[in-house]
C-alpha cells in the first residue's frame, strides 16, 4: 500500500490562450485535486475547480466557478454509484460514465489513464469510455464518448493516443499519469 503524493503542475493552455494550474494529491486507488486557470477566449475569465475520486480513480464530485467581467457560474457534478446530478437535477444521460472532462483542463485525463494504468504498460487495445464532458467557460455538461489507447513508452512515461470523435493526439504522460504534452491543447511548465 503506498502513500499519497502530492504534485503541482502548470500548463500553457493553447486554445483558450491561458494557463491552467493543478494542486494534487495521488493516493494509490485515488485522487483530490484543486485547479485554477485563466483564459483570454472567447473573453477573459478564471476558472477555480475541485475534484474528487473514490475507489479505482472514479469521479466522484466536480465543483466548477467560471468568473469573467459580466457574469459568475457554478457548477456542482455529481456522480453516486453510477447515478450523475448536474447541480442536483438527475442525468440519465450520463449513466455509464465514470469520469468528468473538464475542457481545457489537462489533469482530468489522468482518471482513465491511472485506472487503466495506461502511463505504465506495454501496447494494450483501446479504452473506450463514456465521460461527463464540461465545457469552459460556459459550464454546459454532456455525455461524451472517448477512447485512450496506450501507443508506447517514452522518456517520462508514456505516449497515449486519446480519440473523441473527429479529434485525436497522441498525449504524453509522465509516470505519476499527469499531462505533459497534449498536441493542439497544453503544454506542462512545470514537472
Amino acid at each position: 500500500m503506498g502513500s499519497t503524493r502530492s504534485r503541482v503542475r502548470t500548463w500553457e493552455i493553447f486554445p483558450g490562450t491561458g494557463y491552467s494550474t493543478a494542486w494534487v494529491d495521488l493516493a494509490p486507488r485515488g485522487l483530490t485535486a484543486r485547479g485554477r486557470a485563466v483564459g483570454l477566449v472567447p473573453e477573459p475569465y478564471w476558472v477555480t475547480y475541485a475534484l474528487e475520486t473514490s475507489d479505482e480513480y472514479v469521479t466522484s464530485r466536480l465543483s466548477v466557478t467560471v468568473e469573467s467581467a459580466t457574469s459568475a457560474k457554478e457548477l456542482d457534478l455529481r456522480n453516486d454509484a453510477g447515478r450523475w446530478t448536474v447541480d442536483g437535477a438527475y442525468r440519465p444521460d450520463l449513466d455509464g460514465a465514470l469520469d468528468c472532462d473538464l475542457g481545457l483542463c489537462p489533469l482530468t485525463n489522468t482518471m482513465p489513464v491511472l485506472r487503466h494504468g495506461l502511463h505504465q504498460g506495454p501496447g494494450t487495445e483501446p479504452h473506450h469510455f463514456l465521460m461527463a464532458w464540461v465545457s469552459v467557460p460556459d459550464l454546459a455538461v454532456s455525455a461524451n464518448r472517448q477512447t485512450y489507447t496506450h501507443l508506447a513508452r517514452a522518456e517520462h512515461g508514456a505516449r497515449i493516443r486519446y480519440e473523441s470523435g473527429d479529434f485525436l493526439a497522441d498525449v504524453e504522460f509522465d509516470d505519476d499519469g499527469l499531462v505533459l504534452a497534449y498536441p493542439s491543447l497544453a503544454a506542462a511548465l512545470t514537472h
